[in-house]
């Protein structure tokens, strides 16, 4: 569990950290990728084409969901990590739109793609590998390494842009610095494709394979069938992922476009409480594994509906030790609704359809809901010109998600992940296997 831990969490960690620094990075990109424009227009339109990357993923769902399912978690989770070191090499290559013009944000949406792709099999792949590798009664200690290793990237990616802004002055930073850490995807592809292909498949694949219980029917006999788990999938997926790229990535454009800190400033915060979520989630493992996975995520929906406007009063007031504290709200209810969901997506489905059908519900949950979390807080930002507006989306969407869960969450500890049967889904159901 040690080498599959470090394998896996590298992986992910690689995963996390390029497409965490386009987040980052979103204002000087839309500056360098786009016509000349005022910050907010050219962050909307960077954040625009960070949201066209999720249409993506349910494609890459679609291609490595089944690839997991017939030829293994480690040959899909390898394919990812290819695609998302090309694409974020590529990214950090490209010439600017005063180089050459249209084609500039039009091979930037490329690569995004590209990205999206990559994305779209790694978040359900390494979970599955995660947590079918774990010991049944700590799926979620380990469950909760993906996301700690998320929240890890995403805080190094704030050092390094926070480095970079610092010791460098706006010029040379929209010009050549920001383009350093994209450059870093293919030493790090390099080296999670390196421990990736020295790991054995999970026991459950490997079962699979050697009772010959490999489904090879189509995916959309796979959907049909997992139509229940995949759209509860749909529904925990929407809350983990607004919540996740609130706090991960715009969180930072908040602080300085609609906050007025300065970059540095409004990195350094942001940073300060990635570490603390980062304990959080590792948190939200012991709790998980002792009481379940439908409380905890049940209990984090609930906290974004009552505590995110207070999160979001807090931000805007400029105060560095309430902007700490509203992200530390925040984060303390992701952390619940993001540990669980790993764990949720795993337990939730059969073996035999386990990567394509977690695949399908939460890349869509991310194209329809999650991936233009960003746009659209900073559209409601821009057009009512107030900090506080963005937290109405995710207020939202927990809203619509919370009777679903209510009524048909099913708890699922203890589940066999070796049987390819549907689980109940009766509210507050165990199964024991």
């Amino acid at each position: 569990m040690k080498k599959t831990a470090l394998a896996v969490g590298i992986g992910n960690f690689m995963e996390w950290f390029d497409w965490g620094l386009y987040g980052f990075f979103a204002t000087v990109i839309g500056v360098q990728f786009f016509a000349e424009s005022t910050p907010a227009v050219g962050l909307l339109s960077a954040l625009a084409v960070f949201a066209v990357g999720f249409f993506f993923r349910p494609l890459g769902g679609f291609i490595l969901g089944p690839i997991g399912d017939r030829y293994g978690r480690r040959v899909a989770l390898s394919i990812a990590i290819l695609l998302m070191g090309l694409g974020t090499t590529a990214i950090g290559l490209l010439p600017t739109y005063a180089q050459i013009g249209i084609w500039a944000p039009i091979l930037l949406v490329f690569f995004r793609c590209i990205q999206g792709l990559s994305t779209g099999g790694e978040a359900t792949g390494a979970n599955a590998f995660m947590v079918e590798s774990a010991p049944k009664h700590m799926r979620g200690r380990f469950g909760s390494i993906n996301s700690a290793s998320s929240a890890l990237a995403l805080v190094t990616a704030s050092l390094i842009a926070l480095a970079l802004t610092a010791n460098l002055s706006p010029e040379e930073l929209s010009s050549w610095g920001w383009r350093i850490p994209f450059l870093m995807g293919a030493p790090l592809a390099i080296a999670g494709l390196y421990l990736r292909l020295r790991l054995q498949d999970t026991p459950v694949f490997e079962t699979l394979k050697n009772e010959n219980r490999i489904d090879r029917s189509s995916l959309w006999s796979k959907i049909r069938k997992d139509i229940r788990p995949i759209l509860l999938t749909l529904a925990i997926g929407a809350v983990q992922g607004v919540g996740y790229y609130y706090l991960a990535t715009y969180a930072v454009n908040l602080l300085t476009v609609s906050v007025g800190l300065e970059r540095e400033t409004a990195l350094a915060l942001s940073c300060i409480a990635l570490v603390i979520y980062l304990g959080f989630c590792l948190l939200a493992g012991v709790l998980i594994d002792r009481f379940g996975r439908r409380k905890p995520n049940i209990a984090g929906t609930i906290g974004f509906i009552v505590l995110l406007l207070p999160a979001f009063l807090m931000l805007d007031t400029g105060s560095f030790p309430l902007i700490i504290a509203g992200l530390v709200l925040i984060g303390a209810c992701q952390s619940l609704v993001s540990v669980s969901t790993v764990v949720l997506m795993v337990e939730l489905f059969p073996a035999s359809s386990r990567a394509s059908g977690s695949a399908t519900g939460f890349n869509f949950s991310t194209v329809l809901i999650a991936g233009p979390g960003p746009f659209v807080a900073a559209w409601l930002a821009a057009s009512t010109g107030s900090a506080v507006a963005p937290a109405a989306y995710l207020i939202v969407v927990s809203l619509f998600a919370l009777p679903a869960l209510l009524r048909w969450l099913p708890e699922t500890k203890g589940r066999d992940l070796h049987s390819s049967e549907l689980i109940a889904h009766t509210a507050g159901h165990k199964e024991n296997s």
